[in-house]
């Protein structure tokens, strides 16, 4: 009797690809990117005077992409809907509720994990709010020092909270070993099923970064030394000829 050998069993047989499918669409993945590089670009930035130019356009960028996150969240396809954040969050009451003692049933310890993610989303993309506005009104100078002090503040709360989302992200990777950032990369998760994000919209992640670099290059362009501020820019040629002529002038003496 002749038994056939399965293909996947023969010696140098491929494997076949494992299915996945699609759960975040290329304007989402653009957003989380470009809203990582800015907060990286501007919190470096804050502290000099040099680079001050740079830290408000960084900043000013921050608030364009909050409301193309509100926009997208509101007209968006169902699995970027800020609806669905918010349902996530609003079951903060019942899971809270369910690690009390004596509480009915176990404890759902993803949903715990999801709500934790969808909180501190929430609370990233909420601080963007005063952060902009107090930094819009410290470079403005429309207040006193307490506009400084609050824009300081809520920058280290938000530096804060982005690193409670990376830890969150790293501890749930341990957790469910699996990598729980490449999503936010590649759009796809392994396994079978329908995609969340049925379609890709790859076209409106270029118009969102094409209308990103097209306000740095204004910013650019409209400053007479770029992104940085010409009243805080004193050249080294420049300092170097001070140098010599305050020398020059002690030999004179």
């Amino acid at each position: 009797m002749h038994i056939s050998t399965p293909i996947t069993s023969l010696p140098g047989a491929l494997a076949a690809p494992t299915p996945t499918r699609r759960v975040v669409d290329a304007p989402m993945r653009m957003f989380h990117w470009l809203f990582a590089l800015c907060f990286i670009g501007a919190y470096a930035s804050a502290d000099s005077e040099r680079w001050q130019l740079l830290h408000v356009t960084l900043g000013y960028t921050l608030a364009g992409l909050l409301v193309f996150r509100l926009g997208y969240g509101v007209f968006g396809p169902r699995q970027a809907r800020l609806s669905l954040l918010w349902h996530r969050v609003g079951g903060a009451k019942a899971w809270l509720s369910s690690l009390k003692p004596g509480a009915p049933g176990k404890v759902n310890v993803r949903q715990g994990q999801t709500l934790l993610m969808a909180l501190a989303l929430v609370a990233l993309l909420a601080v963007v709010v005063p952060v902009t506005l107090s930094g819009y009104a410290t470079y403005s100078d429309w207040g006193g020092e307490w506009l400084e002090d609050l824009h300081e503040f809520t920058g280290e709360v938000f530096l804060w909270l982005v690193l409670a989302h990376l830890g969150l992200i790293l501890a749930l990777s341990l957790l469910r070993r699996k990598n729980q950032a490449l999503p936010m990369w590649t759009g796809r998760v392994e396994g079978t099923g329908p995609d969340l994000a049925r379609r890709n919209h790859a076209w409106l992640a270029v118009v969102l970064l094409a209308a990103v670099l097209t306000f740095w290059i204004w910013q650019w362009q409209d400053s007479a030394n770029g992104l940085l501020p010409a009243h805080a820019l004193v050249s080294s040629h420049d300092r170097h000829d001070h140098h010599r002529h305050h020398h020059h002038h002690h030999d004179d003496d």
